[in-house]
């Protein structure tokens, strides 16, 4: 079985390292990939959106299965340019994929099929936008409605801050189209929790939940980033909330999907809020988290290239998973000055030394090779994981890794996990 992993992040080289394990894979290509993913596949120079390329590739070769890593292949339509060539992809259609390329879209899907979830308004014009939110309270919560590189989101204490975020959106055109209409958004205030699932568009296998870090520094001070850590699974998510959840948020969205006609096969992520009032979505994304996938795929058993595989063929059958019980915790090294501005280029050294730490993995980011030597090429550059036979020993394996890794500027967190210690 040919496999083709799409992106060059944490996630994607998660995926590849998970697929490698498989005995039914016998090759992987990762387009384009980094310096990890390059020790476990075939790097290909085709960029993440260069969907037709991709598809003239995948089908010369010969892939028998791929799976794009970040969503803007999925929401662009990746499904559909490769069904054209007769090609699988693990992932939805894309008029599927609206559900995470549209928060608008899911908040529609959400009130039609009484998924609960936090109210919401759209916006087209600033002065509307402003007359509704002189009748909130604060926080105020706003959100550019398409896909913003992460970066579309804002969450903030008075009103000032909450315009000009609006402004950003609608006058100074901050985030393109994606920001041609602005939600603005209930505040739902409780623990996150990612919960993930694998589905053929009837039936949904989920995986372990996770939690993520998004703040840059300990504490949660700073500004959002693309994630500084996560584990799974999540303590705070007991047995009946998790099939509450199951059922009514998972099944629920697939089951609306289905009725509205779509195609959605692959994986299906809700990031939920656990609210006093019982939990509600705060967002669902058509792709795997990063970096709750570097958390869950060390834990999980069973054999992901038959899961997603079967996924794509649109019948699960009665397939399972098995878990590792072992904690999991993952940490990002960053870049000096991540999420803002950073250099790149700098030589990463004693990997080795990480990579031998007994229970951890370390999945490359934002790495590159250059002259034989492996070099930062982003602002997140490494996942260091730790499994243990609890949150301590987990969180010490994953410390212990990442304190041997050294390139100029690493910058991590030293809480990721602590709460759950």
């Amino acid at each position: 079985m040919k496999v083709l992993i799409i992106g060059s992040g944490g996630r994607e080289h998660t995926l590849a390292w998970k697929f490698a394990q498989s005995p039914r894979v016998t090759e992987i290509y990762c387009a384009p990939g980094n310096a990890g993913t390059a020790r476990l596949a075939r790097n290909v120079p085709i960029k993440a959106d260069d969907l037709m390329a991709l598809a003239a590739w995948a089908e010369d070769v010969g892939i028998d299965l791929t799976i794009a890593g970040p969503e803007a292949p999925l929401v662009e339509g990746i499904w559909d340019v490769f069904a054209t060539r007769g090609l699988k992809v693990f992932g939805p259609s894309k008029d599927a994929a609206q559900l995470e390329g549209s928060k608008s879209f899911a908040k529609c899907l959400m009130e039609k099929y009484d998924i609960p979830t936090g109210k919401a308004e759209f916006f087209r014009d600033l002065d509307s936008a402003r007359d509704y939110l002189r009748s909130l309270e604060p926080p105020y919560v706003i959100k550019a409605d398409g896909l913003a590189a992460g970066k579309g989101v804002s969450v903030v204490p008075d009103l000032g801050l909450a315009e000009a975020a609006m402004h950003d959106c609608l006058v100074q055109k901050r985030f393109g189209s994606a920001g041609d209409v602005v939600l603005v958004e209930e505040f739902l205030e409780g623990p996150e929790v990612s919960l993930i699932a694998f589905t053929d568009g009837k039936r949904v296998i989920p995986l372990a939940p996770a939690q993520d870090y998004k703040r840059v520094g300990d504490g949660d001070e700073g500004p959002n980033t693309g994630g500084m850590g996560s584990y799974s699974p999540v303590p705070v998510l007991d047995a009946a909330t998790y099939d509450e959840v199951v059922k009514t948020v998972l099944e629920g969205a697939v089951a609306a999907l289905a009725a509205e006609g779509l195609i959605y096969r692959g994986v299906i992520y809700a990031g939920l809020v656990l609210t006093p009032r019982g939990p509600k979505v705060l967002e669902f994304n058509v792709r795997f988290g990063d970096p709750e996938t570097q958390a869950i795929l060390p834990r999980m058993k069973s054999d992901i290239a038959e899961l997603a595989l079967a996924a794509a063929e649109g019948d699960l059958g009665d397939l399972a998973i098995e878990w590792d019980s072992r904690p999991c915790v993952t940490v990002t090294l960053a870049s000096a000055g991540y999420p803002g501005k950073y250099q790149t280029g700098f030589p990463i050294r004693e990997l080795e030394a990480a990579e031998a730490v007994p229970g951890a993995a370390v999945f490359h980011a934002g790495t590159a090779t250059r002259d034989g030597e492996v070099v930062t090429a982003g602002g997140r550059v490494l996942n260091v994981s730790g499994l243990g036979k609890d949150f301590a020993e987990a969180r010490a394996c994953a410390y212990e890794a990442a304190s041997k890794i050294n390139f100029d500027g690493v910058y991590y967190r030293t809480d990721i996990a602590l709460r759950v210690s």
